[in-house]
């Protein structure tokens, strides 16, 4: 990938989140629905007890608005969340700005590529929902463990597992999965027209360089990062999630008939 094109990626994620950040939880429901937060505290938690000699130290990259800073504070961890997005970055300020006052949390605001640490600085290198917008995510991968120390964990969630894209021979499945997928937008448009949001017209063709049809996150590359970097073990594990505010009774027969649409990966250096 040129220099010209990741530059660009960085200018749309920052473009695209200035305008997002203010509405960010409420456009995003696939998160910060309750299922889904849950599942995200108890994966946290799982991550934490595989630590060796866990001195709570973790680095969130690719923070947004907290969704895993503000649960690993409250965890007792000392934090430090890596972001791109000027406006993100002030939100987190302001949303734990207690933190700040003690020194348990520290912002920077940049792209990770460019961020640097101590040597086996982190017990928990962890992020949600960011992978695919980095121009390069195997070299920032590959950087990052660098700043895992031996023993501890890297958590990377959030990702389109292997199914999301792929169509199988099965025609009923297909059509299924090609009528779930798109009635949860027309779901949470008529939640938002409910609570009275008008929902921005952005542009996520470079923000969200990996998660296309054609660019599909490869999760080949995040595997073959741990091996080389000999870590002890890793593993994904495909999941599913419900996508919209409004109750989607598709989800059910979905989740019945269907192959898991999101991962997360768990290794262990």
């Amino acid at each position: 990938m040129d220099v010209s094109l990741q530059e660009r990626i960085h200018e749309a994620n920052i473009e695209v989140h200035r305008f997002e950040a203010d509405h960010y939880e409420l456009l995003h429901p696939e998160v910060y629905c309750k299922e889904e937060q849950k599942r995200i505290v108890s994966t946290l938690k799982m991550a934490g007890s595989l630590i060796e000699n866990n001195q709570t130290s973790a680095l969130d990259f690719g923070a947004g608005t907290g969704n895993l800073t503000g649960k690993l504070l409250q965890m007792g961890y000392s934090v430090t969340a890596v972001d791109i997005s000027p406006e993100m970055c002030a939100i987190l300020k302001k949303r734990y700005a207690a933190y700040l006052k003690t020194r348990k949390f520290t912002i920077i605001n940049s792209p990770v590529e460019d961020v640097s640490f101590e040597r086996d600085e982190f017990d928990l290198i962890a992020c949600y929902s960011v992978l695919h917008h980095f121009p390069d995510y195997k070299g920032a991968l590959w950087k990052l463990t660098e700043f895992l120390k031996k023993g501890g964990i890297m958590y990377i969630d959030h990702e389109a597992s292997p199914f999301y894209w792929v169509n199988e021979k099965r025609l009923l499945y297909n059509l299924l999965k090609f009528i779930y997928f798109h009635s949860n937008p027309i779901l949470n448009a008529f939640y938002f027209q409910i609570v009275g949001f008008r929902v921005p017209s952005l542009d996520y063709t470079l923000s969200d360089y990996w998660h296309k049809k054609d660019r599909p996150l490869n999760h080949d590359i995040i595997k073959f990062v741990f091996q080389m970097n000999d870590f002890e073990f890793f593993e994904r594990v495909d999941y599913y999630i419900k996508s919209s505010w409004v109750p989607n009774p598709l989800f059910y027969l979905y989740k019945n008939l269907g192959k898991p649409e999101m991962s997360y990966w768990m290794a262990k250096k």
